[in-house]
């Protein structure tokens, strides 16, 4: 799963939520759910915003997790569907 890593970066940069708002101009429903990873995407000038205004790169603000005990990521889930 990709994760946007908003809490993250204003705790590194000592800003606030209401901070980004307001110097991004991307609306705070917008950041919310980008913060509690209900987005289902993040548009690439929503990002540059961030990065912007976070003094960072793109990279930074998307982070890959991984799903612990997933089908879809466990080589056994492949191998037990192969077997079906």
């Amino acid at each position: 799963m990709i994760e946007i890593r908003v809490n993250e970066l204003l705790a590194e940069h000592q800003r606030s939520f209401y901070w980004l708002a307001k110097e991004t101009g991307i609306s705070h429903t917008t950041l919310w759910r980008l913060k509690k990873g209900k987005a289902f995407g993040i548009t690439l000038d929503t990002q540059e915003k961030m990065c912007r205004a976070l003094q960072c790169q793109p990279g930074d603000v998307l982070i890959l997790r991984t799903e612990k005990g997933s089908r879809k990521n466990s080589k056994n889930g492949a191998a037990k569907r192969k077997q079906k």
